[in-house]
Order: C-alpha cells, then structure tokens, then sequence
C-alpha cells in the first residue's frame, strides 16, 4: 500500500504494544532502542526502491517513551513497506554499534520483503542502497479466514515426526508440482497425500522464519535457512510470487490443509544466533538497534560465538526473552502452528555471562506461558561451545532429540563392539538417560538421520565425509558420522554391496520402527527422503546447496535400489 499523496497525519502513538500495529485510522509504530540518538521512521512506495517516499524524524520529545521510539501515522495500511535508520554512539567496547546508514528491519515485523536486487555487504556502513536491502512490511494479522482451524494438539505418544524442507520437498522436477508452485508452501500441499500413505503425523519443517538466503560461501545460496534476520516474519522465498504479504498467507493455506489431513506443523526456529555474524558481518536489525542487549559480547565489544556461527543472542536479557516469548506467542496463535524444534537449544540455557544457568528464565518462560501449554516443545539438547544436555533439558514440557540414540544404534548397526547394552538401553527409552524424571517415554525424539549429517542412503554408502564442493576443503561438517560403506566407498553397481547396503537400511529402520510400533518407548522422526534413500553423495553438511544434490527426487522411488521397507 503506498503512502498517501499528501503528508500523513502524525501523532505521538504508543510504546505498546511493539512493532507495526494496524489501527482504524492508520499505523502504531514502536520500537526498542537503549541508546539511540536520532530515529527515522522511513515508508517506500514498493520494494524496490531506491529512495522512501517519506521520512520521519521521530522527536524524542515527543516520539519517545523510555527506552521506546514510536509514532502513529495515519492514512496507511496493510502492504506498507518500511525501514528505520537509527544513530547513536560507535563505541563497540561498551557494545554500541549504531550505523545510521542502514535501513534497519523491525524485529516485531511478521513480513519482510526481499528485494530482488538484495546484496549482503558484511563490516560497518554495510548500507546496500535502500533499493538492495531488506524492509519491513505492514500486515493486518487478523484478515485470514482460519474456517475454524485450531492447532491440533495431538498426543505425544501418537506422533510420528517427518523433518522436510520446505523448499527441497517439490522443487526437483520429478515432483509434477506445478511450476509456479514447485518448492513452496502451496506446492507442498499437493503432496498431502503422500505424507499420509507414510503413516507420519507431524511434519517437521527446517527454518520458515525470514532468513539471509546469501549467508552463504561465494556463489552459493544459503538452503537450510539456519541464518535468521527476523524471528516472527515468515520467509517469503517460499512462496509463490516472493511477495511477503502473499507468503504471509500461503502459509496459513498449507498449515490449514495439514491440519485438514490430520497433521500437525512443527518448525524449526533459532534463537541461538542470527545472519549478522560477528563485528565483520552485516547490520540487518538488532545490532543497529541495541546491539548491546541482543548478544553476547566479550570484553572489549566482541560476539562471544556459542552457536557456531559468529555471535550468540543473549536470550535471558529481559529484551530478548520477551521477544522470544511473543515470536512464539504469534506463531501459535497467528499460524496455527503446533510445536517448535529449538535449534541448538541450550544456547537458551545460558545467563547473561554465558554460563549455566540454573533455572534460565526464558526457558521457564515458556515452560509456563498459558498460550503455549499443549504445543510440541522439542529441544536439540547442546550446543557449538561444549554444553551437552539430553536427558538433562530443563521442564516437564520439553521434549529431546536423543543424539544418543542416533549415536548408538548406528554404532550397533554396523557392529561396533560393546554395542549391545547401549542399543538394548535405547530401544528401552534410554532410561539411563530419562529414568531419573520418571517422565514419559515420549520425552525422547529417536532419529537415525536429520539433515544435519549423512542421510540413510549415505551412512551405509560412506565411510568418510565428501564436502569438498562447500569450499572448505572439506574441513567443514562432522568427522564422525558412525558410517559403514558396506565395502565401497561411495556409488557402485556390485549387486551384494548393494544388497548389503539395503539390509543394513532396513536394520537401522527396524531399529526405529521398534521404539514406536512394539516398545512405544520414544517418539520417531524421520528424515525427508529416507524412505526412498536420497543420496548428497557423501556430502554430510549440505547447507548451502539449493540444488537437485539435497531436492527430493521423486523419480527415484521407482528404482531399484530405494526398495527398503516401507516406513510405515
């Protein structure tokens, strides 16, 4: 929506509540910065351009409540593109890094557009040009008709979880999705039905959250979408058109028809970090908006890295922790989804110093939130910086992926000595691990493969990682990955490697399959693709290939080689 032709009328607005809220006579806008000097509220005509049609110095005298910047603007609506520039003090010791140069996104926006020309410029000044960088967009969130869709809040000891990509599910052609909606939300609709010929009762999607799609080696495209430039916005390269607004509610659509069919939605959302990277990278949002609040830093105005990735958010700042708390709120009760899978949750379960915390808040936070009780929490129990906590997370709520049972029964499978006691503990429920809580069985997510490693196909065609093609010299990914090749490394037309290969397939899924059919001791997940054994060749961190090595190949559950029991 473009702004009036004439200058909108402005009012003082509220500091509550944050983000762009739609009004009857325009839009609140609201957001928060410690140290800022100076605010501009800037409003575009459409994404592509390359100066705003208004800016908005916002009078601290006047637009400024607290630590709060915020301004009411009358005349515009939903589909208003926005961007705000922030100054204030480059004094990184004391953790300021204000560059009023920037376009800075909301960080309480549920849209965000990405031009067509975006271009990631990393250090300061990183200013693309208002044509290349990422914007904000106004949405009403209350203008979608759910036709009386709920989250389906289905037990926990009926779940059976299915992790796929969004994008990877239906782009590859084989799919016979249509073009326009291979690799988005609508076009993974159209393959409903295969979904439930699996048996499976939950999917899990990798990262929908707004991501840097070029947090990514040179030439690459960042696929997995672990790079998160806003924790409320849906991404909008999923859907049909790119258009935020029409992503918005294309992903609506395909939560509504998953509920339809009996499954439930759970995403994958990171917390842990974001695409801004250490003091090298960009400035997307929160380091030029209150950089000091939002991580971790080290003495002198450095990102202490405890996820792997260049910085750390410092989830248990008062900040943070609400905003957290209302991503999850919005995504439960805006999109219907039905449970989280924390990446590389126990990033959450650092203080403010980066140590353990005891009782770390923002995970009592949402252990105890009303609006999230009955939704799926699932915790990846560790971290980039040493802290290992599967069956020790804290709650009742949280459930674990059980790296343990990944770990051992690979190792069984493949005849590792000493094996038998652990794989006997883990088709047990592990009570080695959980028994002490007197919990449920179900507290345990079992998986053999995720997409974080080797897939089914490749953990018995490989006995050594193959990610040369990332750029890395192959010193990227994990070195242990308990693989067997079976005799080869790698492909091959033996027909006993072969048959071997597919045994061995069918013994570590019968492994999983006992958890949930005879022992009901754990809740099973699958990998997309598994089941008709999809091949990276070798390569065990596939992040950045947006590309037929990690799409799912329809064609190949018609050969001969992918004829492994069925999954369910």
């Amino acid at each position: 929506m473009a702004p009036a032709s004439t200058p909108p009328r402005l009012s003082p607005g509220h500091a509550s509540p944050l983000g762009a809220t739609v009004t009857l006579e325009g839009v609140n806008f609201s957001v928060y910065s410690k140290y800022a000097t100076a605010v501009e509220l800037l409003l575009f005509e459409h994404g592509e351009a390359a100066a705003p049609s208004l800016v908005l110095p916002l009078d601290p005298c006047w637009h400024r409540t607290y630590h709060y910047w915020h301004v009411h603007v009358e005349g515009i609506g939903p589909g208003q593109i926005y961007g705000y520039r922030v100054s204030g003090p480059w004094q990184p010791e004391r953790g300021l890094r204000f560059d009023g140069a920037n376009l800075l996104l909301d960080p309480y926006a549920p849209a965000v557009l990405v031009p067509k020309d975006f271009r990631r410029r990393p250090g300061r000044s990183s200013a693309t040009g208002l044509a290349g960088s990422m914007k904000s967009v106004v949405a009403d969130l209350a203008a979608f008709d759910w036709e009386g869709d709920r989250p389906l809040q289905r037990p926990r000891r009926e779940t059976v979880i299915y992790e796929l990509h969004v994008r990877g599910f239906t782009r590859h052609p084989s799919s016979e999705v249509a073009a326009d909606r291979a690799g988005t939300y609508l076009g993974l609709i159209e393959k409903i039905p295969y979904l439930q010929e699996l048996g499976v009762t939950a999917v899990e999607l990798l990262p929908v959250q707004q991501f840097d799609p070029l947090d990514a080696p040179a030439g690459r495209r960042n696929y997995w979408g672990y790079a998160p430039v806003s924790l409320l916005a849906v991404h909008s390269g999923y859907g049909c058109s790119g258009e935020p607004l029409e992503a918005l509610d294309e992903f609506r659509t395909m939560v509504k028809a998953l509920h339809r069919a009996g499954i439930e939605v759970i995403v994958d959302v990171v917390f842990n970090h974001t695409a801004e990277g250490d003091e090298r990278g960009p400035g997307f949002c929160f380091r030029g908006l209150a950089n000091e609040a939002y991580y971790h830093l080290l003495p002198g105005g450095g990102y202490a890295d405890y996820s792997g990735c260049g910085n750390t958010l410092n989830a248990n700042h008062q900040m943070l922790r609400r905003m957290i708390r209302h991503s999850l709120r919005h995504w439960v009760q805006n999109l219907h989804v039905d449970g989280f899978r924390f990446d590389l949750a126990s990033v959450l379960a650092r203080d403010e110093q980066g140590q353990m915390a005891r009782l770390p808040a923002v995970l009592w936070d949402l252990e105890t939130d009303p609006v999230l009780a009955g939704t799926k929490l699932i915790a990846e129990a560790w971290d980039a910086a040493g802290l290992y906590q599967v069956g020790s997370f804290i709650g009742d709520s949280w459930q674990e992926w059980n790296g343990r049972f990944r770990d051992d029964i690979r190792r069984f499978v493949k005849s590792d000595a000493g094996q038998v006691p652990m794989a006997a503990l883990r088709l047990l429920g592990s009570p080695d691990i959980y028994g002490h809580e007197e919990r449920e069985a179900e507290q345990s997510v079992n998986f053999i493969t995720c997409h974080d490693g080797f897939t089914l196909a490749d953990l018995v065609s490989y006995n050594h990682k193959h990610n040369e093609a990332n750029g890395e010299s192959n010193r990227d990914g994990s070195d242990d990955n308990a693989s067997w090749n079976c005799g080869v490394e790698g492909p091959t037309e033996d027909p006993a490697v072969l048959e071997l290969r597919r045994r061995q397939v069918r013994n570590l899924l019968t492994m999983l399959l006992l958890t949930m059919l005879l022992l009901a001791v754990g809740t099973p997940m699958l990998s997309m693709g598994d089941e008709v054994l999809r091949s990276q060749r070798g390569n065990d961190n596939a992040y950045c290939w947006d590309d037929p090595l990690t799409w799912f190949d329809w064609g190949i559950r018609r050969s001969r080689w992918s004829r492994a029991p069925r999954w369910c």
